[in-house]
C-alpha cells in the first residue's frame, strides 16, 4: 500500500498547483453520485451515472446535497467543479486521500476536510477514509473515497416529512453531515477500548508475544486517531467562532456541541493509550522477571553442581599420595561428600525461597 502511494505522489512532481491527479487507494470501482434536492415541503432523491451529473446542479427547490462516492473519476470532478465553481486547488485537495483536516473560505463556498473512522470487525482493524465537503449558499457536496454508510442517518432525516432538518437553511445540513462523521469516532473508540480490556489480564497471565503484537496494534490505531482529531478540532474551534459566514448564528451552538464532542473523544483516547502504555510496561516488567527467574534457576543449578565438579577435579589431579586413594571405598566416600554439598546448598537455596520459579 505504501509504494502505490509514493507512486502516486511522485506522479505530481512537477505539476502546477491544482492538477487533479488521484493520490490515494482506490478504494471504489466507480465513482456514483446521489442527488437529494428538498426545501420544507418536498423532497427529491436520485441517483446519478458520470453521465447525468448535470443534473446535480442546484434544482427547483431550495436546496441540494449532492454526495459523490469514489474519487478516481479525475474527468467527472473537473465537470462538476466547472459546474459548481469550484477552486481548482479544492479539487486537487479532495483528489489526495492523505489530508489532514482543515477549514478554506474561497469565498463562494466553504471547503473542509475530515478523516473518517470505522472499526472492522473481522480482521480486527481500524479503516480510515477521506470525506471532504463543500458548503455554498444554497447546496452541499461531499466527497468520500467509498460508499461507508455514515450519512445515512442524515438521508433518513430528509426524507421523512416534517423534520426540522427539512426546516432550516443548508448550514444545518452541513452540520449534520460533520456531526455524523464525529459520531463515529466514538463508535471506533468504543471498539478500541473493548479490544484493549482483556489486555491487561492477558498480559498478567501470560505475557506472550501475541500480547506484545495486540498492545503495539492498538497504540498504533489510537495514535493514528489522535493525530486525526487534534486538526479536527480545530477546525470546529474555527467554524463555531463564527469566522465564516457560511455557518449562521443559530447553528453555532450546535458545532460548539460537536466540538464538545471531539473532546471527550480525545479525553478517551488519551486514558486509552495511558491503559496500553501501561499494558506495555507491565509486559516488558513481566517478561524481565520471567527472565531474572530463568537466570536464577541458571544460577542455582550452576552453583549446586559447582563443588562436585571442584571435588572431581582435586581428585583427578595426578598424584602419587592422596587422600582416599588406596581407600576401598573412596569413590563412594566422594561421592557422598559431592551429594552432602549439593543438599546442603539445596536446603538453604530452599530456605531462601531461590528455588521457587515464580519467586514468590
Amino acid at each position: 500500500m505504501k509504494k502505490k502511494r509514493a507512486a502516486s505522489r511522485s506522479r505530481k512532481a512537477g505539476l502546477p498547483p491544482g492538477a487533479l491527479v488521484h493520490v490515494g487507494e482506490l478504494r471504489s470501482a466507480q465513482t456514483t453520485l446521489s442527488s437529494i434536492s428538498y426545501n420544507a415541503a418536498e423532497c427529491t432523491e436520485q441517483v446519478l451515472s458520470s453521465s447525468q451529473f448535470d443534473a446535480a446542479s442546484p434544482g427547483p427547490h431550495d436546496y441540494t446535497w449532492l454526495d459523490i462516492r469514489g474519487l478516481h473519476d479525475t474527468a467527472l470532478l473537473s465537470r462538476l467543479g466547472k459546474q459548481f465553481n469550484l477552486h481548482p486547488l479544492i479539487l486537487e485537495d479532495i483528489l489526495n486521500t492523505e489530508q489532514r483536516a482543515k477549514v478554506e473560505d474561497y469565498g463562494n463556498v466553504l471547503f473542509c476536510v475530515m478523516r473518517l473512522f470505522a472499526w472492522d470487525d473481522a480482521s480486527q482493524t481500524l479503516e480510515s477514509d477521506q470525506i471532504s465537503l463543500v458548503l455554498g449558499r444554497n447546496f452541499v457536496l461531499s466527497f468520500q473515497e467509498r460508499s461507508t454508510g455514515v450519512f445515512e442517518p442524515v438521508r433518513e432525516r430528509l426524507r421523512a416529512a416534517g423534520t426540522p432538518l427539512r426546516n432550516k437553511s443548508i448550514d444545518h445540513l452541513a452540520h449534520a453531515l460533520i456531526d455524523s462523521i464525529v459520531d463515529r469516532y466514538f463508535v471506533v473508540v468504543e471498539h478500541l477500548d473493548a479490544a484493549a480490556a482483556p489486555v491487561e489480564d492477558a498480559v498478567l497471565a501470560h505475557p506472550s508475544p501475541t500480547v506484545l503484537r495486540t498492545i503495539n496494534a492498538l497504540r498504533h490505531e489510537v495514535q493514528t486517531i489522535r493525530r486525526a482529531i487534534t486538526p479536527l478540532r480545530e477546525v470546529l474551534m474555527t467554524l463555531s467562532r463564527g469566522e465564516s459566514p457560511y455557518f449562521g448564528n443559530d447553528v453555532r451552538p450546535y458545532l460548539r456541541d460537536v466540538l464538545d464532542h471531539t473532546m471527550h473523544i480525545q479525553e478517551g483516547l488519551e486514558s486509552l493509550r495511558d491503559v496500553l502504555g501501561g499494558a506495555l510496561e507491565i509486559y516488558l516488567s513481566s517478561v524481565s522477571n520471567r527472565l531474572n527467574l530463568e537466570v536464577r534457576i541458571l544460577a542455582v543449578l550452576t552453583t549446586l553442581f559447582l563443588p562436585a565438579s571442584l571435588i572431581a577435579g582435586i581428585f583427578g589431579m595426578n598424584f602419587q599420595d592422596m587422600p582416599w586413594r588406596d581407600v576401598h571405598d573412596g569413590f563412594w566416600l566422594a561421592i557422598s561428600l559431592m551429594a552432602v554439598t549439593a543438599t546442603v546448598l539445596a536446603t538453604i537455596f530452599w530456605r531462601r525461597k531461590w528455588l521457587n520459579a515464580r519467586g514468590e
